[in-house]
């Protein structure tokens, strides 16, 4: 059996699958409080003790792998150590990947265990959109480039989008939109990622739930300055996005603020889909078109009105096939897993 963990900083993911790639068992979690995290991860994972002797591998989605980590990797304490010097440029993520893993292995100390990354479908992305106006040697020194996150569901889904319009993936032009509590938007070419709104680090391109999405450099030194590093860094991440404008992350809770005529929702929401809309118009023009548009995450494949607000006098899309296909990161990194195992 193959067992796939997926830990976010506000949900714990996981499926049981088959050597068939069936789904014997799964659980999804939110996590209010940092604090019980830990605790509540390991329950989860005890409750597949029984299955002790039928695992055969772990698997885990990790966000952050730099250069040095590009496609699987096997989880020891040396991967894990240089895993964690990621975790300040990912800090709602990494840090919970790599717990998922030191957790995994209380409970199932002889299985083998491997990280899928998020930023594998990007790697090989062309230099005109992964390579940063900056100084050559300040690049090379520093690693600086468009690494792309959501990798791994934006690939599943463009995969599941062919398939339902029964089309070759390799024939069609397709941009995926995964919104939920992180956001990106992925333009894809003929099966291959030709840019996409994240960068560096998650925290580029769309305005997210706590994210501030692409914004001036000068104000992030205006902050680093005034405030400090360490302080711009904690905003940025934890209390810009939809939290600055209407102190709320939650997209459901910004709708029912709506509901009340809360004009700082109304104008978070605006935001929120102006900045996808952006997006759309942008990879429309730089895949000459567009076949299909997909939908996915929490936000993206669960919630209509934001969806519509999006679409509203996007007429560029008329020719476009829009779907709404719920993604599988879970399934995604199994099926990559036995690929290899």
């Amino acid at each position: 059996m193959i067992l796939v963990l997926n830990c976010g900083s506000q949900s714990i993911k996981w499926k049981l699958f088959s050597e068939k790639l069936k789904k014997v068992k799964g659980g999804d979690v939110s996590v209010a409080d940092d604090k019980d995290y830990g605790n509540i991860l390991l329950t989860e994972i005890e409750k597949l003790a029984e299955y002790k002797a039928d695992i055969k591998i772990i698997g885990h989605r990790v966000v952050y792998g730099g250069k040095k980590f590009k496609n699987l990797a096997v989880l020891n304490s040396d991967s894990l150590l240089e895993l964690g010097k990621f975790n300040r440029l990912a800090p709602l993520h990494n840090p919970y990947n790599i717990l998922g893993a030191k957790t995994a292995e209380r409970v199932f100390p002889l299985v083998k265990q491997v990280a899928i990354f998020d930023t594998e479908f990007f790697d090989n992305m062309p230099e005109v959109a992964k390579i940063y106006a900056l100084p050559k040697e300040i690049t090379e020194k520093y690693g600086f480039r468009k690494f792309g996150f959501h990798g791994i569901s934006h690939e599943y889904v463009a995969q599941k989008a062919a398939e339902k319009i029964k089309k070759p993936l390799n024939k069609l032009k397709i941009i995926t939109c995964h919104l939920g509590g992180g956001a990106s938007i992925a333009a894809i070419k003929n099966g291959k990622p030709i840019d996409t709104s994240m960068g560096f680090t998650p925290m580029d391109g769309l305005v997210m739930a706590t994210r501030s999405g692409s914004i001036d450099p000068g104000i992030i030194l205006e902050l680093a300055e005034d405030l400090s590093v360490e302080r711009t860094k904690e905003m940025l991440n934890k209390e810009s996005g939809l939290m600055g404008i209407c102190h709320t992350g939650e997209m459901l809770e910004v709708l029912e603020k709506i509901k009340r005529e809360d004009e700082s929702a109304k104008l978070a929401l605006n935001i929120f889909a102006y900045s996808i809309k952006k997006y759309i118009g942008a990879y429309f023009a730089v895949l000459d078109g567009c076949d299909v548009l997909v939908f996915t995450g929490s936000i993206g494949a669960g919630l209509p009105k934001t969806r519509n607000t999006i679409l509203k006098d996007l007429n560029i899309l008329k020719n476009t096939s829009i779907l709404v296909i719920k993604t599988d990161e879970e399934m995604a990194i199994a099926q990559k897993i036995i690929k290899v195992k």
